[in-house]
């Protein structure tokens, strides 16, 4: 068995070179899509700019040299830091993202929790109850919402509680001058929570049912139950704890999955976090703006995966580590 500290470091050098690879696809590809960011930073003027002075512009964008030569250069700031400047907004990309990242994390945050509280007790619930009536009403009902375009019942839920029944506000995080009232904040939150909730949650629900029932027809579940244990006691005392490991790492798993669950949602409802700026970086081919949430959003995907592994190997003892690094066979749901 290898050393935990150089597994670790083997992991860190797979993140590092997975996060290279993705800012080398996301700046080559941004680069070589159709449009024009001057267009992004100096508007309608750049019709009215001369061949000179549009060379002149790209040249204080730093947008003339070659791709790799831009890349090199980017880089280059990049690792001191320096991630250029949003051509939209005008100002330091690590700005931009500062004032609206709180809003992404709290939206992300809340929907993350409350989809994997529930799950747990819906899975544990139709598990207990197999083929029942609840069982069924409940996996009737979780796969019509699992089927539902998140976009749609966006549109739908706008339609119905804010335009006819005019309870909850469509859009923004917060009203004009009240961005530190929590009741504020909380009205605008519900809508967009409720979406990714009910986007996400039978999915997750669902596979722990799956995985209880699978734990529920092992053969120590035959011995428990020979020694006198009731269904619900070998349920929550042996079947929950052995489908755990496998638990935790789907919640490590399923981050980016939930992310971009929010990022859909906050287009749809306006919401000012990280999923509208990787869309408006990406309309107006705001290059600077459109690496660091890439990156951002890549780096959490590929720690999301990282750390399900460790979980699972930290977890559950009979997993091993091999030369590769961490692995194993993860159970899957």
């Amino acid at each position: 068995m290898r050393k935990p500290y150089i597994t670790i470091i083997d992991e860190l050098s797979k993140f590092a070179l997975s996060l290279f690879l993705l800012s080398v696809l996301v700046f080559t590809m941004s680069r070589l899509a159709p449009g024009d960011p001057l267009y992004s930073y100096y508007g309608d003027r750049v019709e009215k700019m001369g061949t000179q002075e549009q060379e002149a512009a790209r040249e204080r964008l730093g947008l003339h040299a070659p791709i790799p030569v831009q890349y090199v250069q980017w880089m280059k700031g990049a690792l001191h830091g320096d991630f250029g400047i949003s051509y939209k907004y005008k100002t330091d990309v690590k700005e931009v993202i500062a004032d609206r990242i709180g809003n992404t994390l709290l939206l992300g945050g809340l929907g993350f929790v409350i989809i994997f509280v529930l799950a747990l007790l819906l899975g544990l619930f139709c598990a207990w109850r197999e083929d029942k009536a609840a069982d069924r009403v409940v996996c009737g009902i979780g796969t019509v919402t699992s089927c539902i375009p998140e976009f749609w019942l966006s549109l739908v839920l706008i339609l119905v509680f804010a335009v006819w029944l005019g309870w909850l506000p469509s859009s923004g995080a917060y009203s004009v001058g009240m961005e530190r009232n929590p009741a504020d904040r909380g009205s605008h939150l519900i809508l967009p929570l409720a979406v990714v909730v009910l986007g996400h949650l039978w999915y997750y629900a669902y596979l722990v049912r799956n995985r209880l029932l699978e734990e529920t027809r092992a053969d120590y579940v035959l011995l428990a139950r020979m020694k006198g244990l009731s269904g619900k006691q070998v349920l929550y005392r042996h079947c929950l704890r052995n489908a755990m490991p496998s638990y935790l790492s789907m919640m490590a798993i399923a981050l980016p999955h939930i992310l971009g669950g929010t990022y859909v949602v906050e287009t749809v409802f306006s919401y000012p976090g990280i999923g509208t700026l990787a869309y408006e970086s990406a309309r107006y081919q705001d290059y600077n703006l459109l690496m660091l949430v890439s990156l951002m959003t890549g780096g959490l995907v590929i720690f999301g995966n990282m750390l399900a592994r460790i979980i699972n190997v930290w977890i559950d003892p009979r997993m091993s580590l091999k030369s590769g690094g961490m692995s194993g066979e993860v159970r899957e749901f």
